[in-house]
């Protein structure tokens, strides 16, 4: 994962240009001392970096060019207060990086995140793209695989459970197993592999749903004997 930083340009500071998306934003309140502070320090003239902002169509109207922050929420708060009507930021084009990770991961400097901030934001991260790793999510928020695989386990044990219902789907509609991994995106091999598994893999799930388990309890369930069982996630 990556992220390119283009050129600091200078535009209008109203939140009809620019906005906080609260879905990757990695913190659960704003700290309105630190705005003040940033305020008093802008006032006194001091100059702080552009905050960092990514380029985002503005649904109700696609001609519309606005601008997502991912990093200076503060500074941007501080900023209105003083009355600056436009403000200079530094546009990022992310590259296969989710951006509540990319937020994440700036936001750890000044101020860590607490372990709820963490949990939460490692959880979102896998919900936006199930593809990603332990080790990928660790690194933007400052954990170890370890503690992510703790975060996530019941999201990804359903994920799996759900990837792997469709596989079965595609399977007994009589679709060739290279069409079948063409579909979801796997190698053939994994997908033969789960194939001559299933018959073990149904009996059990089929015994724990009709004991009233719930879907995401039998996906966890049956995380240790399916196909990714060993190998790197997805």
């Amino acid at each position: 994962m990556s992220a390119m930083k283009d050129g600091v340009i200078k535009i209008p500071i109203s939140d009809s240009d620019i906005f906080l998306d609260e879905s990757i934003y990695p913190r659960e309140t704003i700290d309105h001392r630190r705005i003040a502070v940033f305020e008093e320090n802008i006032r006194d003239g001091f100059e702080f970096a552009p905050i960092e902002v990514q380029v985002w169509p503005d649904p109700e109207n696609p001609a519309k060019v606005r601008y997502r922050i991912l990093d200076g929420r503060h500074r941007w708060g501080a900023y209105k207060k003083t009355g600056a009507t436009h403000i200079d930021v530094k546009i990022i084009t992310l590259d296969q990086m989710e951006p509540i990770l990319y937020a994440a991961q700036m936001a750890i400097g000044p101020k860590q995140l607490t372990e709820t901030e963490t949990r939460n934001t490692a959880r979102r991260a896998f919900q936006n793209n199930p593809r990603l790793t332990s080790a990928e999510i660790g690194q933007a928020i400052g954990r170890s695989r370890q503690a992510v695989d703790k975060y996530i386990a019941d999201l990804r044990a359903t994920a799996v459970f759900d990837l792997e219902l469709k596989i079965f789907r595609l399977h007994q509609l009589g679709i060739p197993q290279d069409r079948i991994a063409g579909r979801v995106g796997l190698g053939q091999q994994r997908i033969s592999r789960y194939l001559r598994l299933l018959p073990q893999i149904a009996k059990g799930v089929n015994t724990d749903l009709s004991k009233g388990f719930t879907v995401p309890q039998v996906a966890k369930s049956t995380a240790g004997m399916n196909l990714w069982s060993g190998h790197r996630r997805w």
